[in-house]
């Protein structure tokens, strides 16, 4: 076993840590422990040893470590050996690996009950040959464990070298993957937080089998723990961290079954190296963000330049077809930082399906996108919110502007059918601006006062809401304004009798006017409750 190269025999702690070291069954292997026998906790033999240490005082258990074998001439306990059945659980209680003894001189027997605890625990009890010395076991096995340990560290630090050499070369993703693929000869997988596979590498067949066992997982919410194989037998999966977040996990497949914890160790490391690619592409995607947004900023505002259709063709964007400008903008009450990213990533993921070639960026209380005239802008916005659950946002759409010239105006139509939207409907509106109407022009007075002025001067004392009465005779005179002063059909949808409605028109005119009569009247009164239905005015 000596000159095996292969890395030494390890474990996965219940902390996710790797243990190296060498089993109970290897160190049964070394050359001094050739006559040694096993006689109970056969169950136990792929506990990992770590260290060595020699039990010749009353209170060892103060002093054994967790991964320990324990050599022992029994000569503490030879006054009581009823109580060796007691050891084997507090020494399994501590973590200790395997107790070797050596019979004869101090205890000529290990009682009945401590040979069945032993393998009712799984806690291997080792019967050491008398000519053997404790240093030659220390030193054979003490060597072993460090002979290994070199070398599994050896091969993971090579691993990671090659892994880092990758990154330094300016690879991605798809290079991470096919060398850990070749280094463990297993097929991998880069999954995002949703657990969607972004890159595989692999022979084709593993890799088909690692999609079946990935989908099955997921299907049944079953994905394997962190750092270990569990929930299928043969998918492991490692996390992805960097700068503090998740970004998914690395998913290796072994069709011969799960990963041993030495190839997890280097899963881990190419699990590390990932955050390193993702933090580069992180970076450089905020670079390139921010010349599109500053780009687009500058579309917007009629100061492209000449040459802006080759530009926009630079970033893939088509601003030379008929398209339509389409604004989504934070709502007041939102937490506007980590809403503003999150509602970004939405409408450029909902932007890429509807048209790949379309102008997205974010700005700092808003996302705008220039899409061709052909998209359904009502669904593309209605992908986009669905996206995000914490925050809500107003969106608003132009009309269709032809040529990049017209790109300004069609923007300034798109932000006001958002605000006045969000003003008509509340947070979360989705308005057109040819659906706004007179609103429109509403919205155009930037002296709120003379508004609310004109709307008391006009209504009186319908235009609060403290009186119940006024605020229903207001909805009756609503619905009569809606109706081209249309008696029978107002009284059919308000539920009135026909005599109530007629009552209450005349109490209406003795308050108001005679507006059944006077046609200025009712357009006063008509742009007077649509200035109350317009909010935060």
């Amino acid at each position: 076993m000596k000159n095996d190269p292969a890395p030494p025999a390890m474990r996965l702690a219940s902390t996710g840590t790797i243990l190296y070291g060498v089993s109970v069954g290897e160190v049964l292997g070394v050359s001094t422990l050739a006559e040694a026998r096993l006689i109970a906790g056969g169950g136990g033999l792929d506990r990992i040893v770590q260290r060595l240490n020699v039990m010749e005082v009353p209170d060892i258990l103060a002093w054994v470590k967790p991964h320990e074998l324990l050599l022992t001439t029994g000569y503490p306990l030879r006054n009581t050996p009823q109580s060796l059945d007691r050891l084997v659980t507090d020494l399994d209680e501590r973590g200790l690996s395997a107790l070797a003894i050596k019979l004869g001189r101090y205890l000529d027997e290990l009682p009945g009950e401590m040979v069945e605890q032993a393998d009712r625990l799984g806690f291997p009890l080792i019967l050491l040959p008398n000519d053997v010395a404790f240093d030659d076991i220390l030193n054979q096995v003490l060597t072993d464990i460090l002979n290994r340990q070199a070398a599994t560290l050896a091969r993971t630090e090579e691993a990671h070298r090659a892994l880092v050499q990758i990154v330094l070369a300016g690879g991605g993703m798809r290079e991470v993957a096919a060398e850990v693929a070749g280094l463990l000869q297993v097929a991998v997988a880069l999954v995002d937080t949703s657990g969607r596979i972004l890159v595989t590498a692999g022979e084709a067949e593993q890799v088909a089998m690692l999609r079946e066992d990935w989908a099955m997982l997921r299907e049944n919410r079953a994905v394997p723990r962190e750092n270990r194989a569990s929930g299928g037998e043969h998918c492991t999966a490692v996390p992805v961290v960097a700068g503090g977040h998740h970004h998914g996990k690395i998913v290796a497949y072994a069709s011969a079954g799960p990963l041993s914890p030495s190839d997890i160790g280097i899963l881990e490391r190419a699990a590390t190296v990932a955050a390193l690619v993702i933090t580069r592409q992180e970076a450089v995607t905020a670079v390139e963000s921010k010349y599109r947004a500053d780009f687009l900023r500058d579309v917007l505002t009629g100061r492209g330049g000449t040459r802006v259709t080759e530009r926009a063709r630079a970033f893939g964007w088509d601003l030379e077809r008929r398209v339509s400008v389409v604004v989504a903008e934070i709502d007041p009450e939102a937490d506007e930082r980590p809403v503003q990213d999150r509602m970004l990533t939405a409408w450029q993921s909902a932007v890429r399906r509807h048209d790949p070639r379309a102008a997205v960026a974010g700005f700092s209380h808003e996302v705008v996108a220039i899409v061709g005239a052909e998209v359904d802008t009502t669904r593309l916005a209605r992908d986009a919110l669905a996206a995000v659950s914490d925050g809500t946002f107003s969106t608003g759409f132009s009309r269709v502007a032809e040529g990049h010239d017209a790109i300004p105006a069609a923007y300034g139509q798109a932000l006001k059918a958002a605000r006045v939207g969000r003003q008509l409907h509340g947070t979360g509106a989705v308005a057109h601006f040819d659906e706004l109407g007179v609103y429109r022009l509403l919205s155009l007075v930037s002296d709120t006062g003379e508004l609310h002025a004109f709307v008391r001067e006009t209504l009186g004392s319908l235009a609060g809401d403290d009186d119940a009465e006024n605020a229903d005779l207001r909805r009756t005179l609503q619905m009569l304004l809606d109706t081209n002063l249309n008696v029978a059909e107002t009284a059919r949808r308000l539920h009135f009798h026909y005599n109530t409605l007629r009552y209450r028109i005349g109490k209406l005119e003795r308050m108001l006017g005679n507006f059944t009569e006077d046609a200025h009247l009712r357009l006063n009164l008509t742009l007077a409750l649509h200035v109350l239905r317009m909010r935060g005015i």
